[in-house]
């Protein structure tokens, strides 16, 4: 890689940290400005992208128990994961989550904070749309009937697992998860080739799924999943599948709708505060001396 005196690169390599800030920051300031109906149907896309990568991994992770260690049916389930962010970022589509990043733009003054908000609104609720929707279409196909129930059996399982969870716990799990996914959106910001984009996306996101970290819009699809399938699925269909049949009572609506509130918040902190707004501070922040006269 050959550095221009202005500190950029020749324009063939991946760009510079300070270059991917730029960009991060003028990606910010170019959302607001995209006309609502645009922007939420790419959200729905992004949902529904992200449903189809987690989908993928609940597949993956069918059966794996007491078959493959911990660590490595979670890092399977990670690595297929990324077929989520690898579709919203190569494919073209919105997602919450990654609009954390949006922060920079505010901080440099380019976006309102109303403007900001706006748009995460939208986003997010284009996000649901997209989500709930594909876990519908999936129950509805059969799809969790693979493998004698167990794809439906390790659905309610993670729906169960993830709407149990304490606020705190999911705070922090979502602080670390949206940590991990907006590195691998300002990666593949710095890419050059689609190929360079899917590795950037590669290791983070795998992470973060392996780790058991919590993202609020793949939660759009995996706790609603658990949920039609306890509404419209036998449980003779899928319960021979686990050891212990689980008590399912605490997989209600309200306790989905409850735990997407400290996820959400997590997400943000970690995106927005832990990686935008510490790249903003390291590489745009105006230097004090800047306004200074000699």
């Amino acid at each position: 890689m050959m550095a221009t005196a202005d500190g950029s690169n020749d324009g063939i390599a991946a760009l510079l940290p300070v270059e991917i800030a730029r960009r991060a920051e003028q990606i910010g300031a170019q959302k607001v400005r995209e006309r609502a109906g645009k922007i939420f149907m790419l959200a729905i896309l992004g949902g529904a992208f992200i449903a189809l990568g987690a989908m993928f991994a609940t597949t993956v992770l069918a059966g794996s128990a007491g078959v493959l260690p911990f660590g490595v049916s979670r890092l399977l389930a990670g690595i297929v994961f990324c077929l989520g962010l690898i579709l919203v970022i190569v494919g073209g589509a919105e997602l919450f989550t990654g609009n954390a990043l949006m922060v920079m733009a505010v901080a440099a003054g380019h976006v309102r904070l109303r403007e900001l908000l706006r748009v995460w609104g939208i986003v997010y609720v284009g996000n649901f749309v997209g989500a709930i929707g594909t876990a519908m279409l999936v129950c509805l196909s059969g799809q969790p009937n693979g493998g004698n129930g167990a794809v439906a059996a390790v659905a309610v399982k993670l729906a169960l697992d993830k709407s149990s969870l304490t606020f705190v716990h999911a705070l922090f799990l979502g602080i670390l998860c949206n940590v991990l996914v907006c590195l691998a959106v300002w990666l593949a910001i710095g890419a050059r080739t689609i190929t360079d984009k899917v590795l950037a996306v590669l290791f983070p996101v795998s992470a973060f799924v392996a780790a058991g970290f919590e993202h609020s819009v793949a939660n759009m699809y995996l706790i609603p999943l658990g949920l039609f399938v306890k509404a419209w699925m036998p449980a003779a269909a899928w319960m021979s599948s686990t050891v212990n049949a689980p008590d399912l009572t605490a997989l209600t609506w309200p306790a989905f709708f409850t735990s997407l509130v400290p996820v959400t918040i997590g997400n943000i902190i970690g995106g927005g505060l832990l990686v935008g707004g510490v790249y903003w501070y390291i590489y745009l922040r105006p230097s004090p001396a800047a306004g200074k006269q000699i």
